[in-house]
């Protein structure tokens, strides 16, 4: 039986790396697209010439598909899409907005568009928009979550009747197992971010890997719901951010917790203690360091 993601994307296997913010460079995102899946710049810590250096270094890194995730709140989003287009980026993963803009703009052009979502009535409404592919994810997964706190294997099935397009799943995927239970469950195909975070060729500081690497399950917290439901490591800064929201603290008290470029410092830089520490829960079953290539070999077997 054909896949559609492999269709789609014009790839080997319906893998996609999520792309995170501090990890997901060209390195991490051509090894990927080279080992046979789609591997994707994250565009959400960049500014736009940082954005143009990595996608021009992933084209002379790989002959194969590759994408860039752009958040749609960030604050250059004319400048970014205007670099995704000029550099013919051929494939776009959208998140942190509606889709509806952009997803016309970005397909006139010819670009191959999916969009990220955490519930079943915002997956219709991209599939209205006309976004090629959604990814569903569940709120295992780390770094900015959505509202409904509804997990990967009870959102899948759900999205799967209400859309006809393809269909990714994302959070909590990490084995062989629960990349072939996300087929068996409706999806198409499969995006995992923790463990190319945690891999050789991501771009985040080897401290925050080991760290990740060494966590006990349920060492992550989802806090600032406020604002952005967000999942962490626990450390002290989680610790301020969980005692300011137990103590009702405002959004725009949070907001200043958060003004210091705290995901910078922890995964980038590497201050496991006031850096903020995004991660998903399945990073306790990452325990050793592996390359992209050790990682498809595993999945695909």
């Amino acid at each position: 039986m054909e896949n559609r993601v492999c269709k789609l994307f014009n790839i080997k296997y319906p893998i996609i790396q999520g792309g995170m913010v501090w990890c997901s460079g060209w390195k991490l995102a051509s090894a990927v697209s080279n080992n046979g899946g789609l591997g994707l710049i994250g565009a959400g810590s960049m500014h736009p010439d940082n954005l143009l250096h990595h996608i021009r270094s992933c084209k002379e890194a790989t002959k194969n598909p590759f994408g860039v995730n752009v958040p749609l709140l960030y604050p250059q989003i004319d400048e970014i899409m205007e670099i995704i287009l000029k550099e013919r980026v051929p494939i776009v993963f959208t998140s942190a907005g509606s889709p509806k803009k952009w997803t016309q703009i970005l397909k006139k052009e010819g670009v191959i568009v999916a969009h990220v979502v955490s519930s079943t009535l915002f997956a219709k409404k991209c599939e209205e928009a006309g976004v090629d592919a959604v990814v569903a994810e569940g709120f295992e997964a780390g770094g900015h979550n959505g509202r409904e706190e509804t997990t990967t294997f009870c959102l899948i099935p759900q999205v799967k009747r209400a859309i006809s397009i393809p269909l990714i799943a994302a959070g909590g995927i990490s084995s062989r197992e629960s990349y072939l239970a996300s087929f068996v469950l409706g999806a198409d195909g499969v995006q995992i971010g923790t463990r190319f975070a945690l891999c050789k060729e991501s771009s985040a500081h080897e401290l925050f890997k080991e760290r990740c690497r060494s966590l006990p399950e349920g060492d992550t917290r989802l806090l600032l719901k406020k604002i952005g439901p967000t999942r962490m490591v626990y450390n002290h800064f989680c610790e301020q951010v969980q005692q300011a929201e137990d103590m009702g603290a405002s959004a725009d008290a949070l907001r200043e917790l958060l003004s210091k470029g705290r995901s910078k410092k922890g995964i980038f830089e590497g201050d496991m203690i006031e850096g903020q520490l995004e991660i998903g829960q399945i990073a306790s079953m990452v325990t050793k360091e592996e390359r992209v290539k050790d990682i498809f070999e595993d999945l695909c077997r």
